[in-house]
Order: structure tokens, then C-alpha cells, then sequence
């Protein structure tokens, strides 16, 4: 073969592999091709619905607006706590909201906006005032890190930030006005968690003073610049509303959204789905029956797109009232009985330059209803001036309760064995060391009644001593054991003395039960001289010999009631039954003797100059040293003036205490005074319920025959 020949085949060869090699690389390439259409395929019809669903993904968050709490109503279904719609503006962070973005809408918001200084710097605490200033000069912030402090997680860095803010900046800030309400705004705005709406003010219809107060101008003016003002909204909040000119003290009050949840109790709320700005009772009824009160706040739901931008807002709760209470107070004999506590203090309290207040208390001595709880007090800067609510003073402040307690005295003694009609002689007892002990005079010889009539001293002396088995000698010794106190206080305690009575109220005090220095006081407790008690265990106690030995738990709710969109009670929910708490250990006669002795002392005795109603009752006047709020008087002897009944003498429909501490002389009747006004006002108004048609929508005979 020649050389030319050879060149001829090579090239051959050398096309042919070139043709082989092109034709693989377009069939890999057709391979890629039909790969990719194949996944494209997939892609659109196997998976396009999926991806299609991610591209346009959404997520719902939801938050709650304000809702009306439960009413409140007499026992008479008069309405004594009612709702108020008033405006709020609001601020909500969404997932898409900055630092940055809260402080603009700060700084255009407090153009339309105006807070008073006081309630700014009482609100305002110095890191709220160093947070804002972080967030409002974030160049600045970032220089208060050193390079190597950058490293470290954003809650330290951040920590080190809030220390290294100079107090210059921090007193610049306090000394601006303008400042302190951008402050307080970013404080609002960041009080709260996502897609929850803060209020940051809002219309003041509890003359809280420690709340802001909204007008009518500043939501306006917001109204109209809302889309200037991202995240900001104008809603309906609601406050309380009292017709009644009377127990608004007992009745509680709420925080204001600015306060929120209480803190003592965050525990508490936050596990039962509260939002940190939410409204909650404070104090008394509102506090005690929160759970019932508290509505069922209406719900948004907000939709957001990947990005986190809101996509839609949407109500898809309308919410509902929180559940109403009936309350066991007649209103018009509460207002009746602190007219009475009044007048009678307001003209005694002169010749008496201590004494500053009086408290009644009438409760059912069947079921414990609390009818009235009056709590009357001179201000203390101006005693001619407008007279305080002091209600919640009756069961929360004690006093010595002087010759009351003489009921309980010889009911213990019969417990301990002393028969019906027992005798002691009354003249003063003589013990060495010490002042004779006796009554305001040689009274001579008593028995139970007489001695309960007259409120004879010496006699109940000789019950304690013959309780603690003490042999008196005259010009002897005394001794009593710390065992012989306590027995003689468990009696007392079977009627309600020295223990909490269980009303359904917070801060009840039981008492106070001192320790005795003398074996001496053990007699002093038996005459009301030593311990202490509440305007409502005297009324609790008296009410279990009204009712023939039951000591019975005062309420102030009598039933729950599920809401109704008319201005009625709805049906019940829950149905409080009364309690009964003990019996005391002494037999049907033996109360009927004490009963017989309480209407003595108002037939012939020393209430009957003063009390002509078919009742019985006891006086009682108990010298005490002065511990009122004029310190410079602390030690000063006074006498507290009391007084426990029931009316009427048969089948006792009410019974009730008077307290009039701290009045300089045990002349003055302003006791028997008031006792005698509660029992006619009360007559009075049964006379009228009795004739009057309706009551609060409901017949009040038919009322009355109910309960």
C-alpha cells in the first residue's frame, strides 16, 4: 500500500470517530433534554399543586379585643354595676414591624396625642427611659459595644447596651415632655406580643387617677390620620358604669390597660389566656369573682402572607359578656342606712374630737345575706368636709367590742355547765395588786336575764372564772393559764369571734386575739375589753342567736347568671347555696334564755329609753386606748360605742352590729341612735316593697316569697 493509500483510510477513520463522537454528544444532549422535560413535567403536573400552595402561603394569627364584663345586680335585680363603651387607640405589631417603624409612628402619633406629666413619670420607670433611647438612637447604641462584645448573643449585648446608656441622655430625656411621651408610646407599643393589640389610651370613666384620660378631640383627629399611622387603630373598650351612688368601694374597680394584669397574680392570668394589657378586678368583688366577670373576648384573625405582610383582617369571634352577679345588698336600704351612719356621725363627732367613723352591717340571720355594710369615715384634713366610704372597714379593721360579747359569755357558760338562772352576787371583785373590778355600780344580785339586761360586769367575771375554775378569793391571787384563754376563746369562736366569718370578699380580717400580759384579761375578754373584732362578726354572732344557735356564712353573691342580651338577669349558672358554718354546742333553751335576756334590754333595759321596736339586742361600751390615725393621741383613753340586734323579736328577719369607735365619754346614744333608725328604715321599706308593684322588673312580694 502506498503512502497515499494510507493517508486515504486514516482519514476515513478520523471522519468516521468524529461522526461517532458528535452523534453521542447529541444523543447526551437529547438524554438532558428528555431528563429535563420529564422533570418539568413532574414538577408541573405531579408537584405543581404543592409548590403552587407554598408560592401562596398564608398564616392566620389571632388576637382578642375587649369585651363587656358581667353586670352586677341588687337582690331586688336592680342594676348597681353596669357597662360602658368607650373609645381606646391602639397600636399592633405585626411580623413585619421594626424598631424603627414603632418609633415613627411614636413621633407621628404623639403629634395627636397629649398625656399629662404626672401620670407620664409615674408610669415611666428608668429602663423604660433607657430602652427608648436604644431604640430611638440605634448608631448610638451600636458604639456603646466594643468590637470583640459583638459576638456575643443579642439578649447580652443588649443587657450591656441598657447598663452603658449615659445618665445624661436618661435626664434629657425626664426633662422633655415631648420625650417622655415618645417614650411612654414605645413603651405601650412594646408591651405586648404579636397581632395583640395595646392600648394606649383610652376614655377614663373611673376617675382613675392613675390612669390617662382620651377625648372626644384626640379621637377624632387619630381617627382621621389612621393611614398615616400604621399598626394604629381606634376600638371599643369598656368601663364601669355605677347608678347607684353607693358601694362602689365593695363593688372593686378594675385596672386601667395601661396597668393591665396584676402582677401579684401574673401566674394566674397568663395560664388562663389573658393578654398582658387586659383589664381585671383589683379589688373586692371584681377581684373575688374574676373568673365569673371576665368576658369572652372577641377574636381576629389575621392572615399574612411568607413575607409576613398582612393579608386580611377578619372578626370571627363576636365575643361575649362576662357572666352576670346577683349580690345579696338591698340598695335602697344600703343608701337609707348610710344616710342614717352618717347624719348620726356628723352630729356626735363634735363633742367627740376622735371619733372619726361608724360602721353598721344588717345581714339575714337565716341565709347570710348581707342586706347593707356601711363603712362612714370624716376626712381626716377636713372632718366638716365630705364624709369617706369606709365600707370596706367592717370587715376588714377590728375594735374592741365591749358588753355585746356578753351573750357569748353566758352561752359559754352554760357549755361549760353553769345552769339556767345561775346567780352571782355583783359587787366589785377585789384582787391583790390590782383596781377593783366591777360593774358601772353595785348592781346586787343577778341572775342570767338580769344580768344580760342590766350588762351587769361582775356577773360575767364570775362566768370566766368559774370556766378557767378559778376559786375567787378577795384581796387573792388571779391565775390563769394560757390553756384557760384559749378554752374560753373556742367558745367565743363557735359564734363567729376571733375567726374569719367566710364572706366572699378578699382581706377579711379574723380579729385580733393579743396576747395577755396578766392573768386578769381573761376576765377583761369576757366583757368585750380585750380582743378585737369586725363590724361583721358581731353581726355573724348576734345573727346565731337570732336564729337559734347556727352560725351562718355572710355572702355577698347569691347566684350567677348566664348572660342575656336585654337588661335582665339571665338564667342561673350557679346557685349559692347558704352555708352553714357550725352549730353551737348549746341547747335550744339555753339560746331561748339569752334571747329572753337580749329583749329585756330593750324592753326595760339599757337600750330601752332608746329602741321601742318589737327587737332585742345589746348594748355595749368598751373603754379602750385610742390607736386611730392621729398618732399625737395614741394611748388616750376613749370608749368605743356598739351595739348588736334583730328585728324582729319573733322570727327575726335581720340582724345587725353598730361600731362607733373612739368617742370620749360612754354618754352619748349615737349606738342606739343608729340601731334604732336601721330597724324603722327597714319596716319602712318592707311596708313599701310590699305595696309597690315592680322592683327592678320583678314583683317584690313574689321577690321576697322566692328568697
Amino acid at each position: 500500500m502506498t503512502e497515499q493509500g494510507a493517508s486515504a483510510s486514516e482519514l476515513r477513520k478520523l471522519k468516521k470517530s468524529r461522526y461517532l463522537r458528535i452523534n453521542i454528544f447529541f444523543f447526551l444532549v437529547f438524554l438532558l433534554f428528555v431528563a429535563l422535560i420529564v422533570r418539568l413535567g413532574v414538577v408541573q403536573i405531579v408537584q405543581g399543586e404543592e409548590f403552587s400552595k407554598e408560592v401562596s402561603r398564608t398564616e392566620s394569627d389571632y388576637a382578642s379585643l375587649p369585651a363587656p364584663r358581667g353586670k352586677m345586680y341588687d337582690r331586688y335585680n336592680r342594676v348597681v354595676v353596669d357597662n360602658v363603651s368607650v373609645p381606646a387607640i391602639t397600636y399592633t405589631v405585626d411580623k413585619t414591624t421594626k424598631t424603627s417603624d414603632k418609633i415613627d409612628v411614636a413621633k407621628k402619633l404623639s403629634q395627636y396625642l397629649t398625656y399629662d406629666i404626672n401620670f407620664l413619670k409615674e408610669e415611666l420607670k428608668e429602663r423604660d427611659i433607657r430602652d427608648y433611647w436604644l431604640a430611638a438612637n440605634p448608631k448610638e447604641a451600636k458604639e456603646l459595644l466594643k468590637e470583640k462584645e459583638l459576638e456575643l448573643k443579642p439578649s447580652e449585648t443588649y443587657k450591656l447596651q441598657v447598663d452603658r446608656v449615659p445618665n445624661s441622655e436618661v435626664k434629657k430625656i425626664e426633662a422633655s415632655s415631648e420625650e417622655l411621651e415618645l417614650a411612654y408610646l414605645y413603651k405601650r407599643f412594646s408591651s405586648g406580643y404579636q397581632y395583640e393589640p395595646q392600648v394606649v389610651k383610652s376614655k377614663n370613666v373611673q376617675n382613675d387617677e392613675l390612669a390617662s384620660n382620651l377625648t372626644d378631640e384626640e379621637v377624632a383627629v387619630v381617627s382621621e390620620h389612621l393611614e398615616e399611622l400604621p399598626g394604629v387603630d381606634v376600638i371599643t373598650d369598656w368601663g364601669r358604669e355605677y347608678p347607684y351612688d353607693s358601694l362602689q368601694t365593695i363593688f372593686g374597680g378594675l385596672t386601667s390597660p395601661e396597668q393591665g394584669i396584676l402582677q401579684s397574680r401574673e401566674d394566674y392570668y397568663t395560664a388562663r389566656g389573658y393578654s398582658r394589657n387586659e383589664r381585671v378586678g383589683k379589688s373586692y368583688i371584681e377581684y373575688q369573682y374574676e373568673d365569673y366577670l371576665n368576658p369572652r373576648k372577641a377574636k381576629i384573625e389575621y392572615t399574612s402572607d411568607k413575607s409576613g405582610g398582612i393579608v386580611s383582617k377578619n372578626v370571627v369571634d363576636e365575643g361575649q359578656r362576662g357572666y352576670d352577679l346577683k349580690l345579696s345588698f338591698d340598695m335602697e336600704l344600703q343608701m337609707k342606712v348610710e344616710e342614717i351612719v352618717e347624719a348620726e356621725l356628723r352630729k356626735a363627732s363634735g363633742g367627740h374630737p376622735l371619733m372619726d367613723r361608724a360602721f353598721a352591717v344588717i345581714m339575714d340571720p337565716i341565709n347570710g345575706d348581707v342586706l347593707s355594710m356601711v363603712g362612714k369615715q370624716l376626712d381626716p384634713k377636713n372632718r366638716s368636709g365630705e364624709m369617706l366610704d369606709y365600707t370596706y372597714g367592717a370587715f376588714a379593721t377590728q375594735y374592741e367590742a365591749g358588753s355585746t360579747v356578753k351573750g357569748a359569755t353566758v352561752l359559754a357558760g352554760y357549755q361549760d355547765g353553769m345552769p339556767l338562772g345561775q346567780t352571782y352576787n355583783d359587787t366589785k371583785l377585789l384582787f391583790k395588786g390590782s383596781k377593783p373590778k366591777g360593774s358601772y355600780k353595785n348592781l346586787g344580785m343577778m341572775n342570767d336575764l338580769s344580768a344580760l339586761k342590766l350588762s351587769s360586769n361582775v356577773y360575767m367575771f364570775r362566768v370566766a372564772m368559774r370556766i378557767a375554775d378559778i376559786n375567787y378569793v378577795p384581796n387573792g391571787s388571779i391565775y390563769a393559764s394560757s390553756e384557760d384563754f384559749q378554752k374560753l376563746r373556742n367558745y367565743f369562736a363557735q359564734f363567729g369571734l376571733g375567726v374569719p366569718t367566710g364572706i366572699d370578699l378578699p382581706q377579711e380580717s379574723a380579729g385580733l386575739i393579743s396576747d395577755p400580759d396578766q392573768p386578769g384579761k381573761l376576765l377583761d375578754i369576757a366583757i368585750g375589753q380585750f380582743d378585737t373584732y369586725t363590724p361583721l362578726q358581731l353581726a355573724q354572732y348576734v345573727s346565731v342567736i337570732a336564729n337559734g344557735g347556727y352560725r351562718v356564712q355572710p355572702r355577698i353573691v347569691t347566684s350567677i347568671h348566664t348572660p342575656v342580651e336585654s337588661n335582665e338577669l339571665g338564667p342561673i349558672a350557679i346557685n349559692k347555696e347558704t352555708a352553714i358554718l357550725n352549730k353551737v354546742n348549746n341547747s335550744s333553751e339555753e339560746i331561748k334564755r339569752v334571747q329572753q335576756g337580749f329583749r329585756l334590754v330593750v324592753t326595760s333595759g339599757t337600750a330601752s329609753r332608746y329602741i321601742k321596736s318589737d327587737s332585742a339586742g345589746k348594748t355595749g361600751t368598751s373603754q379602750t386606748n385610742y390607736y386611730g390615725p392621729k398618732r399625737d393621741y395614741w394611748g388616750k383613753q376613749t370608749n368605743n360605742l356598739n351595739y348588736v340586734g334583730y328585728y324582729p323579736y319573733e322570727n327575726p328577719e335581720i340582724a345587725f352590729s353598730v361600731v362607733v369607735p373612739w368617742a370620749s365619754n360612754d354618754k352619748d346614744a349615737i349606738n342606739k341612735n343608729i340601731a334604732n333608725q336601721i330597724i324603722e328604715a327597714y319596716k319602712d321599706l318592707q311596708k313599701k316593697y310590699m305595696t309597690t308593684t315592680e322592683i327592678g322588673g320583678t314583683n317584690s312580694a313574689d321577690k321576697k316569697e322566692e328568697e
